[in-house]
């Protein structure tokens, strides 16, 4: 995405993570930052706040006027605006799509929030766990007989939000290559997280999809689940296929036959105790060094720091360290362009906001605009 140049309204959660995707992927991102810290989300150091990686940052006070006129400044030469607010706020702020459209015809208008731009639910407040919850697909997530689990904040937030703004900017892209025109993105994670479950729409649809915890892929089955080690600590199976269901019992010196079948549901429970004592008896290390790289579709359960030490990991580069933080790398890999190694989270400066305005718009405009944000912040 390198010669693509994206505005970001400095917001928390999805809609910067879609930043930082494009953002690793080449784009010059430029995050109009508050001048105060609005404390909005999980507070941590800055060189921790990954999500904000890779970006030139400015603070500005969108309320003011003066901010307005620099960001609209910004669109005038940008091929993309990233904001997380609640319907309606950017238009009060005079940067809604109508007044950006009016400087710049090609601009990509990228919105996140979670119940999207209208509906009953637009202006109200939520999470992840609430856009999952509406959408049917924590009623999916979790043990037989508990409570719904909340997945972090993967399933929402960043799969249906962040991941599916920044498909639909970079699609919207595309198409405006061919246009000339932009358009609104309007990536409401409720839509995203609902077409990350189309699968299991599918499968429920077709009646194969029974109560949370009694299927294949949510713990039910005892050739999908997660098993605790003599150590106490835990390895994971996935065998689905036959094959590998019949590779993991030979392997862990058993049978199908002696463990169960996989197609008789009355037999997972009994199959899952089999298991269960079956794997206490070594610790996880033993039974990595039996398993892993096999057939068995087996991997040991690992922690951050384990994550970022394991071979397989460690060889593709998968993890990265940036100013002593362990992070991951950006994804996907391509064969010709390769992507530059994150650029560790920045404070707006005055000197950084120089150099960002520089890139954007020349010189003498952004020495203009440096001295006024520097002015304001003394």
């Amino acid at each position: 995405m390198h010669g693509v140049r994206i505005v970001e309204l400095a917001g928390i959660g999805p809609a910067p993570f879609a930043s930082m995707l494009l953002a690793d992927l080449g784009a010059t991102v430029i995050r109009v930052d508050r001048p105060v810290p609005a404390k909005l989300g999980i507070e941590r150091p800055l060189k921790f706040n990954l999500l904000l990686r890779n970006r030139q940052n400015l603070a500005v006070d969108l309320k003011s006027d003066a901010g307005r006129e620099l960001v609209l400044d910004l669109v005038d030469r940008a091929d993309a605006l990233i904001e997380g607010f609640r319907p309606g706020v950017t238009e009060r702020l005079g940067l809604g799509p109508d007044a950006c459209f009016a400087r710049n015809t090609r601009l990509v208008y990228g919105r996140m929030t979670g119940w999207g731009q209208a509906g009953p639910l637009a202006q109200a407040a939520g999470h992840d766990l609430n856009y999952i919850a509406v959408t049917g697909v924590l009623a999916w997530i979790g043990r037989q007989g508990q409570a719904p689990l909340p997945p972090l904040n993967m399933v929402g937030d960043f799969g249906g939000g962040g991941l599916y703004l920044a498909l639909g900017v970079v699609a919207a892209l595309l198409e405006a290559r061919g246009s000339g025109k932009g358009q609104v993105v309007d990536a409401a994670i409720v839509d995203g997280a609902a077409s990350l479950a189309t699968s299991l729409f599918g499968l429920h649809g077709a009646g194969l999809l029974g109560e949370r915890g009694t299927n294949i892929l949510d713990g039910g089955a005892p050739f999908y689940d997660t098993y605790r080690c003599s150590d106490g600590k835990y390895i994971c199976v996935a065998p689905i296929e036959p094959k590998f269901y019949a590779e993991l019992c030979r392997l862990i010196g058993s049978s199908v036959e002696e463990i169960g079948p996989q197609d008789d549901k009355a037999a997972w429970s009994a199959a899952k105790e089999k298991l269960q004592r079956i794997f206490a008896t070594r610790t996880r290390d033993q039974w990595c060094a039996l398993l892993e790289g096999s057939d068995a579709c087996f991997s040991p359960v690992l922690d951050a720091a384990e994550a970022a030490r394991h071979p397989h990991l460690q060889e593709r580069g998968t993890f990265v360290e940036v100013d002593g933080v362990q992070q991951p790398a950006p994804a996907p890999r391509f064969s010709r362009s390769t992507p530059k190694a994150p650029r560790p989270p920045e404070h707006p400066s005055t000197e950084g906001s120089l150099a960002a305005l520089r890139d954007w718009l020349g010189e003498d405009a952004a020495r203009r605009w440096s001295e006024q944000l520097a002015g304001r912040a003394a």
